[in-house]
């Protein structure tokens, strides 16, 4: 027996630890049902505790350059202490409420390349190794997100890519540590302009919507950025043309700065 409490505590032969999501897929602002499934070890252990959390791929500017941590939120404690007996099985259920700010990871059912979100479980145990999951989830958007990315659609943008960056943006209602972008290369008609990136910063009643245009450089010119947010009700969201403004607004700033 004692040789079998060194092995658990080295991680051998300890408990594990399963999670299985009822539905993987989930909008910002709602919950995400599922379970942790336990099974004891070889041995009979205390469980310090039980928690389940969102973790996301976040990319980090570093004095060496760009590198990507993993970085939580949203984490969840389920229950207290517990003694797991040897090869003894618990079952707990769990509903992790999804972030208003959750980026976004799926769009017209295909996965948003660069986008990597996932529920991770921990369980602590004394004098062992932590014992963790990771699961993959799907977030959709919102009903107001959906509407300005069909809007963008429309106008013919063609997504590029999408990343998660930690920093914050400013004058906006953002809680997490890090935000999510968007980008979109330009259709012709908008001719002096390269790309459009994309940010949702969302909570329960409405959205800052942010924008920045990346100009094409010329031949005797460098290219420049273009800031522009504004905020969403989600109440009244489908009261405007999205399409319109956004078409209208890329003009008028386009056309104050002579790019088209």
């Amino acid at each position: 027996m004692g040789f079998k409490k060194l092995f658990a505590s080295m991680g051998v032969g300890g408990a594990s630890v399963d999670t299985v999501l009822h539905e993987p897929n989930a909008l910002p602002g709602g919950v995400l049902q599922g379970e942790v499934r336990i099974q004891g070890g070889s041995v009979t252990q205390e469980v310090e505790s039980l928690s389940v959390g969102l973790q996301a791929r976040v990319e980090v500017e570093t004095n060496d350059g760009e590198v990507k941590r993993n970085i939580e939120f949203g984490r969840q404690r389920l229950g207290g202490a517990i003694t797991l007996e040897e090869g003894a099985g618990h079952v707990v259920p769990f509903g992790l409420e999804v972030p208003w700010e959750t980026p976004v990871t799926t769009f017209l059912g295909q996965q948003l390349v660069g986008m990597e979100i996932g529920v991770t479980t921990e369980l602590a145990i004394a004098r062992a190794l932590d014992s963790s999951d990771l699961d993959p989830v799907n977030i959709h958007p919102l009903p107001a997100q959906q509407a300005i990315l069909d809007a963008f659609g429309s106008l013919g943008f063609r997504f590029k890519s999408a990343d998660m960056e930690k920093g914050h943006i400013r004058n906006t209602r953002q809680q997490l540590p890090f935000y999510q972008e968007i980008e979109f290369f330009a259709p012709q008609q908008y001719r002096g302009l390269n790309q459009v990136e994309l940010s949702f910063v969302a909570d329960s009643r409405g959205m800052d919507v942010v924008l920045e245009m990346d100009k094409k450089p010329g031949l005797f010119t460098e290219g420049s950025d273009s800031f522009r947010s504004f905020p969403v009700d989600f109440n009244t969201f489908d009261q405007t043309d999205w399409v319109s403004y956004l078409n209208q607004w890329l003009a008028e700033v386009g056309g104050k700065r002579n790019w088209f």
